[in-house]
């Protein structure tokens, strides 16, 4: 078979399972509804609680911390989405999905890809919904119509990128509780240690270092530059090749793990 008709036969099996993962969306609008909430309930809470301490500090961008705090919450949101590859691949493993996909003539590798394409595009409707709220909060754009665009393409970047991640957890533990802890170890000491709810001055000088130099605070830092024009000290690059990396780390590492599974 020629290299063109096994590019042309892995996209029609990757389209395939993402059409599917996305049909159980629609199966079940609970995923949604939460995957809606979920944006709303982080961007109300920190607004309010962290809002009037930080509001008149560095945190305040053109005088609203909602302008600091949406880029932010919009990356740790969308990394939220991205641990739902890893719970949703072990569930199927457990389900005997992946089994029955064996015996089918198709890519072992569009297995993957739709499900972290399904998840990106999830995050689409997610990042939509927060924008939305944002914007009634009292958010508002200061780069252009550009820009924005380009911030929402690089958290989904960002976000695509972590999906492998979540792959690999969900592969190698085989199980969706397992799967949902191990990507939690990694989100959550990474979100809350970067500049995504404050300024990074404002840590312990030996957190500093660390948080200036990891990927969720270069996401941040691109994003703001992006949507409110605070200057990104050259955050965008490297927030790219930090996705870059984790794309050429994680993709053969969970597509050697699936076939070992399988």
């Amino acid at each position: 078979m020629s290299i063109t008709k096994k590019i042309y036969f892995q996209l029609v099996d990757t389209w395939a399972l993402t059409k599917r993962n996305l049909l159980r969306y629609v199966r079940l609008p609970q995923l949604i509804f939460f995957s809606a909430v979920q944006p709303i309930i982080f961007l109300t809470l920190f607004n309010f609680v962290f809002g009037g301490a930080l509001g008149h500090s560095g945190a305040a961008i053109h005088g609203k911390y909602i302008n600091y705090l949406l880029p932010g919450i919009m990356v740790q949101v969308t990394l939220f989405g991205g641990l739902q590859t890893g719970i949703g691949l072990a569930t199927d493993l457990n389900s005997g999905i992946i089994s029955r996909f064996k015996s089918l003539p198709m890519s072992r590798s569009a297995v993957l890809m739709g499900r972290t394409i399904a998840d990106m595009l999830r995050n689409i409707i997610v990042i939509g919904i927060m924008l939305v709220y944002g914007y009634i909060l009292g958010f508002r754009f200061y780069n252009g119509a550009g820009h924005a665009i380009a911030m929402v393409g690089i958290v989904l970047l960002f976000g695509f990128a972590f999906s492998w991640v979540a792959a690999y957890f969900g592969l190698l533990t085989k199980d969706p509780e397992t799967a949902q802890l191990a990507g939690f170890i990694v989100i959550f000491p990474l979100t809350f240690a970067s500049a995504a709810f404050v300024p990074v001055a404002s840590m312990a000088g030996w957190l500093q270092h660390f948080a200036n130099n990891q990927p969720i605070t270069f996401a941040t830092n691109a994003s703001r530059y992006l949507a409110v024009g605070l200057p990104d000290n050259g955050a965008i690059w490297k927030v790219l090749l930090w996705t870059l990396g984790i794309l050429i780390i994680f993709i053969p590492l969970s597509v050697r793990t699936y076939r070992k599974r399988i």
